[in-house]
C-alpha cells in the first residue's frame, strides 16, 4: 500500500495544473476540475483508509525520491502515512469538497474566479503534502506552498487596500513562524546525524538515546517546533493575525483559517509528540500557552462586532484547548477535538451572510435590550477593564509591533545612508577582501578565521535590514536581497569546508531569480516611467505579466521550492555546526526577512488601489 501514498500528492498537483491552462471565461470548466480533483481525492482516500484498517492500521512510509546526497548529507522526499494523517486528509478532503461546491455560486462573475480555484488546488497540492510528509523537508515544502495560498487568498480582491495590507502582515507573521521551523530542522540534523524521518522519531529507544548526552539540543529542537505551531495556529501572542486574515472570501476564511490551515500547527506537535513527550518543561510551556490563549481569546471574541472575527476568536479559543490536550498527552482526543473545531467552523463560515441578515432584519423587527445581569464576585470597575482590554484586543498587535517591527524598521532606517552607487561600492570590495581572505586563509590567525562566518553573516542580515525597511527605490531593495545571500555562501564558505556544486546549488535559483525580478523591474519602470514603493500602486491590471514574473522571482530568491535554492538552503545549514547559534540565528533571520521584503516590494508595486485614477478606486475601510 506505500506505493499508493503517492496517489494522494500526484492527484491534486494534476488538478492544479490542469487548472492553469482553462481560459478564464470558462467557469464550468474550472470550477468542475477543482471539484472533480478534490472529490476523486475523497473517494479515493475514503477507500485507501478502509483497507489500511482492514491491513491492521499499519503505520506507511515511503522514501519517494532521494534528490541530493553529499558524504555529509541527503536530501529526499519521504511520505508517511498514520492515524494523524488518515484524520487529517479526510477532513481536508471533504470540506475542500464542500468549499469548492459553495464557491461555484459563491463567486459566480466575480473578477478573479479562476485565480481562486488555482489557488484552493495549489493549497490543496500544498495540504496534502503537508500531512503526508515523512520528514522536515517535506513537511516545509508544504508549509511553504500553504503560506503563498494564504497570502495570494487573503489578498484575493487585490484592488482594495485592507486586504492587501493585512495579507501581508499574515505572510510576515509567518515568516516568523518559518524560522522555528528551519532552525529546529537544522539542530535536528546535528542531533541525529542525519535527516531524520517521522518513522525514526517515534522509535522511543533512539529519540531517547541521542537526548539523554544532547539534552539542550532537545529543549532547543522542541522550543522551535512549539513556536512554529504557535504562529501557524495563531496562539499567543500570534493570534493577531487571525482576524485579520477574514479579508478574503468567505470560502477561502472557512478552508483556511476556520478548518484547515489554522490546525496545522496542531498537526506539527502531534507528529514531533513522540520527541518531546519527556519534556516536561516544553509540555506545561505548551499548555500555559494553550490555557492562556484560550481565556484571552474567548473574552476578545465576546466583544466583537464582525461576526468573521467573532468566529475567528472563538476558533483560537478552541485550538488553545486542543494545545492543552495535546501537553496532557491525549492525542485521540486533540484529534477528536480537531475534526469537531473544523467541521463547526467551516458552517459557521459559511453561513455567516446569511445569519447576518437574517439578524439585522430580527432586531430592525423585534430588538428587545438585554437586562444587564449582576455579577457580585466581580467589582464592576474590574470588568469594564476587562471589557476595554478586549476591545483592543489586549493590546496583542501593539507589542509585536513595539518588539519585532518597530525595531527592525528603526535598524534598517538608521541605513538609509545606503543607496545603489554605495551598496556596490561597499559590497564589491568587501566581498574581494572576502575571496582573498579565504585564498589564502593559511597564512590568516584562526581567530580571524573563526570571527568571518558571523562578521559575513551579520552583514547579509544588514543587507536585507534595509531592504525591508525601503520606502522609495525597489531596484534597491531588490538588490540588498540578492547580495544578502551572497553574503550568505561567503559565510558559509569560511565556516566549513563547501563544494563547488554545494554553493552552485544554492546561488544559481538566487542568481536567476534575482534576474528575473530585475528585468521585470527594469520594464515596469520603462511603462510607468516613477516606481515608488512607499505606497501601493496596483499595477498588476495593467502589466499582469511582469506581475507573475516577479512573484516568481521573489518566490525565488525567497528560498520557496521552485528552484534548487530551496535544497541548497538546507544544505547549507548542514555546514553550520551544533554551538554555532549566533551564526545559525543570523542566517535564518536573513532568510526569513529577505522573503518578507520580497513579497512586500510585489505588494507594492503590483497590488492595492492603483495609482491611475481612470481604475476604479474602492474605499481604504472596503
Amino acid at each position: 500500500m506505500n506505493e499508493l501514498l503517492q496517489y494522494f500528492i500526484l492527484l491534486p498537483f494534476l488538478g492544479f495544473i490542469i487548472s492553469l491552462f482553462l481560459p478564464e471565461s470558462k467557469e464550468k470548466a474550472i470550477s468542475w476540475t477543482a471539484f472533480g480533483t478534490v472529490f476523486l481525492q475523497l473517494v479515493g482516500l475514503v477507500a485507501f483508509i478502509i483497507f489500511w484498517i482492514i491491513d491492521g492500521a499499519k503505520e506507511l512510509n515511503l522514501l519517494e525520491l532521494s534528490i541530493l546526497k553529499t558524504a555529509h548529507y541527503e536530501f529526499f522526499i519521504d511520505f508517511y502515512f498514520d492515524q494523524i494523517s488518515a484524520v487529517y486528509l479526510f477532513i481536508g478532503a471533504l470540506l475542500t469538497s464542500m468549499i469548492t461546491t459553495y464557491s461555484r455560486y459563491y463567486l459566480h462573475r466575480e473578477k478573479g474566479y479562476k485565480r481562486f480555484f488555482n489557488t484552493v488546488l495549489f493549497f490543496f497540492f500544498g495540504y496534502n503534502l503537508a500531512i503526508l510528509s515523512g520528514n522536515f523537508e517535506t513537511l516545509f515544502i508544504g508549509w511553504e506552498i500553504i503560506g503563498i495560498s494564504s497570502f495570494l487568498l487573503i489578498a484575493f480582491y487585490r484592488e482594495r487596500y485592507l486586504p492587501v495590507k493585512n495579507a501581508f502582515k499574515v505572510y510576515s507573521l509567518y515568516r516568523i513562524g518559518d524560522v522555528g521551523l528551519i532552525l529546529a530542522m537544522w539542530a535536528s540534523h546535528h542531533l541525529f546525524h542525519e535527516n531524520i524521518t517521522f518513522v525514526e522519531l517515534n522509535n522511543y529507544a533512539l529519540v531517547n538515546h541521542h537526548l539523554e548526552s544532547h539534552t539542550f539540543i532537545g529543549f532547543f529542537i522542541a522550543f522551535c517546533l512549539a513556536c512554529a505551531a504557535a504562529v501557524k495556529s495563531a496562539q499567543i501572542p500570534f493570534s493577531s493575525w487571525l482576524p485579520r486574515a477574514m479579508e478574503g472570501p468567505t470560502p477561502s476564511s472557512a478552508i483556511f483559517y476556520g478548518s484547515l490551515s489554522v490546525h496545522l500547527g496542531i498537526f506539527l506537535m502531534l507528529r514531533t509528540y513522540p520527541f518531546w513527550e519527556n519534556q516536561i518543561i516544553v509540555r506545561v510551556a505548551i499548555g500555559i500557552m494553550g490555557l492562556t490563549t484560550s481565556i484571552i481569546t474567548s473574552m476578545i471574541g465576546k466583544v466583537q462586532s464582525n461576526v468573521k472575527s467573532q468566529i475567528a476568536y472563538s476558533s483560537i479559543s478552541q485550538i488553545g484547548l486542543i494545545f492543552i490536550e495535546i501537553a496532557l498527552g491525549l492525542d485521540n482526543l486533540a484529534l477528536l477535538h480537531f475534526t469537531g473545531n473544523a467541521l463547526l467552523r467551516t458552517y459557521q463560515l459559511l453561513v455567516s451572510p446569511s445569519v447576518v441578515s437574517y439578524l439585522i432584519r430580527d432586531q430592525f423587527y423585534n430588538f428587545i435590550p438585554l437586562e444587564e445581569k449582576k455579577n457580585y464576585w466581580l467589582s464592576k470597575r474590574f470588568r469594564n477593564s476587562l471589557y476595554v482590554l478586549s476591545l483592543k484586543e489586549f493590546n496583542v498587535e501593539n507589542i509585536q509591533s513595539a518588539f519585532l517591527w518597530r525595531p527592525l524598521r528603526a535598524l534598517g532606517k538608521s541605513l538609509d545612508f545606503l543607496n545603489l552607487k554605495r551598496v556596490y561600492l561597499i559590497f564589491l570590495p568587501l566581498y574581494a577582501i572576502g575571496a582573498l581572505i579565504y585564498v589564502f586563509k593559511e597564512n590568516v590567525p584562526s581567530e580571524i578565521i573563526d570571527s568571518i562566518p558571523n562578521l559575513f553573516a551579520f552583514f547579509g542580515f544588514v543587507f536585507v535590514l534595509k531592504s525591508f525597511s525601503e520606502r522609495k527605490s525597489p531596484f534597491l531593495a531588490w538588490t540588498l536581497i540578492v547580495l544578502s545571500h551572497f553574503w550568505i555562501a561567503m559565510a558559509i564558505l569560511f565556516n566549513e569546508k563547501v563544494t563547488a556544486s554545494e554553493l552552485i546549488m544554492y546561488l544559481s535559483g538566487i542568481t536567476i531569480s534575482g534576474i528575473i525580478g530585475y528585468i521585470s523591474l527594469l520594464q515596469l519602470k520603462k511603462l510607468e516611467k516613477r516606481i515608488l514603493i512607499n505606497h501601493y500602486l496596483g499595477h498588476v491590471y495593467d502589466h499582469p505579466i511582469f506581475a507573475l514574473s516577479f512573484l516568481i522571482a521573489a518566490l525565488g530568491v525567497t528560498g520557496f521550492p521552485i528552484t534548487s535554492t530551496f535544497i541548497g538552503e538546507d544544505l547549507l545549514f548542514s555546514h553550520i555546526e551544533s554551538n554555532q547559534y549566533l551564526l545559525a540565528f543570523l542566517i535564518s533571520s536573513c532568510f526569513v526577512v529577505s522573503g518578507i521584503a520580497g513579497i512586500r516590494v510585489y505588494a507594492r508595486l503590483f497590488l492595492g488601489p492603483h495609482v491611475k485614477t481612470n481604475h476604479e478606486l474602492p474605499y481604504k475601510s472596503a
